[in-house]
């Protein structure tokens, strides 16, 4: 915590004001305090600077304010007539209240800074105070807020699997391009979005492709296992406990960002009554707490089971189902997309050379085919696993390295390269015209480049 007063100069003007408004232009603040001229002082201060303003003149006032909007930050006085800011703050950590809180008070003493630490309280300024003093507290509260809020996302983060956090949606089959034109326009509403569809076939890559399409993508995007935790650490993290900030949960962390739900189908049954509660009414109740929270958040989900089938079985609930399945979207396995395996063969081939440090091995015609023929259960991932694994022996196993049959010949042009060759005629049909090309070949412009950038690195 921060002692912060009128004494401290230029130290406490450390904050540039371009940080400052960067800093407080997203901010809510709540004005506490029972002196009118305070009050009309910090919402001068802060109302050209800040999201939204709004002052209360005692506790109660305050209350009433908290159980109507969603607040990031607390301006509190202290001492007023009546409750306490103190008092107050501590019976409102225990319903559930989460924003930072910065104490204003004209009496400083060691008491109270430990009283204010032990609710809460993220810094503590004293009055009287200069405009750049309090502007500055309020700068490093949300510099805080937000790196820890970072750090409570990060585990997640570095749970999901490598290839979905740092991989995008690949090739140009005609159903990986109707996917596309799906979450191009899905991007624009709030629906939830249930992907379907084997496992490794990409579901979180196209969720995160969701993501960034929409105008969340400046804003977190939290993936959680729901297989992967026990029904208890499942309910906590989601929804959250206790009664300081760090013990909000994922969906407040996560707010204003999208939350995607892999493997749903695994979700205990208390955890899914909770979650539809939490969609249908847009607001959040944290375990312990009598006050609900408003939420903003993206709701994502993905499994590879099925849940009409669950629902039989009494495994998953029917409304949550019709709830979270607005808009469908399954994803194709590899072995009916194979037109795009050359293009992610090549991609894996030449990001996991560049991460091992060994030279990539030569994706020849016979091995793209054998590709093409091979049934990949594992789809995407198994697909990668391969690149992987050969590129530490040094060589392809014998089913994609090998004759495609007994005695075949080898084959003059594979259907890939054929492609490849019409693709480039007809571009240089139209005086390397890609736009007129891609019109005359009835595929997108981004179809063309994306062919390019893949044959020429």
């Amino acid at each position: 915590m921060n002692i912060v007063s009128s004494s401290d100069g230029d130290a406490s003007e450390d904050v540039t004001q371009l940080s400052r408004d960067r800093g407080m232009r997203y901010v809510s603040v709540l004005v506490v305090d029972d002196e009118p001229g305070m009050r009309n002082y910090l919402l001068r201060t802060l109302e050209p600077r800040c999201k939204k303003v709004m002052t209360a003149a005692s506790a109660e006032d305050a209350s009433l304010l908290l159980d109507a909007h969603h607040f990031d930050l607390v301006l509190l006085d202290n001492v007023m007539p009546g409750q306490s800011g103190l008092d107050w703050l501590k019976d409102q950590r225990r319903v559930g209240f989460f924003a930072e809180v910065v104490l204003m008070t004209a009496y400083a003493d060691l008491e109270t800074a430990i009283q204010a630490m032990r609710v809460g309280a993220s810094d503590f300024v004293l009055k009287p105070f200069r405009s750049n003093q309090i502007l500055n507290a309020i700068t490093r509260c949300m510099t805080e807020r937000h790196l820890r809020r970072e750090n409570f996302l990060l585990k997640y983060e570095l749970q999901s699997d490598s290839l979905a956090a740092r991989g995008r949606l690949l090739g140009t089959s005609p159903r990986i391009e109707n996917i596309r034109k799906m979450l191009e326009r899905a991007a624009a509403v709030q629906t939830p979005i249930l992907f379907t569809g084997e496992s490794g076939t990409g579901k979180e890559i196209a969720a995160r492709t969701l993501h960034a399409l929409s105008d969340r993508a400046d804003r977190p995007f939290v993936p959680i296992n729901c297989g992967a935790l026990s029904h208890e650490q499942l309910a906590t993290d989601l929804f959250g406990k206790g009664d300081r900030p760090d013990d909000s949960g994922l969906m407040v962390h996560a707010s204003g960002g999208t939350l995607f739900l892999d493997e749903v189908a695994e979700m205990p049954g208390p955890v899914q009554a909770a979650l539809l509660r939490v969609i249908e009414d847009g607001r959040l109740r944290p375990e312990g707490a009598t006050r609900e929270l408003p939420l903003n958040l993206r709701f994502v989900f993905a499994t590879n089971g099925d849940l009409k089938m669950a629902i039989d079985e009494g495994r998953f609930r029917a409304d949550l189902y019709h709830r979270i399945n607005v808009i469908g979207i399954e994803m194709p396995p590899l072995r009916e997309r194979v037109g795009d395996i050359p293009e992610l063969a090549e991609l894996f081939m030449s990001k996991i050379s560049r991460q091992l440090g060994i030279d990539p091995l030569p994706l020849t015609e016979r091995v793209l085919l054998n590709m093409a023929r091979y049934d990949w259960q594992g789809n995407v991932r198994e697909l990668r696993n391969v690149i992987e694994r050969s590129l530490i022996l040094g060589e392809f196993p014998p089913e994609f390295a090998g004759p495609t049959e007994e005695g075949e010949a080898e084959p003059v042009e594979s259907l890939h390269a054929m492609e490849r060759r019409h693709i480039l005629s007809v571009v240089e049909a139209c005086g390397g015209n890609r736009a007129e090309a891609a019109r005359r070949l009835g595929v997108s412009r981004r179809t063309i480049d994306r062919k390019f950038s893949m044959w020429h690195g």
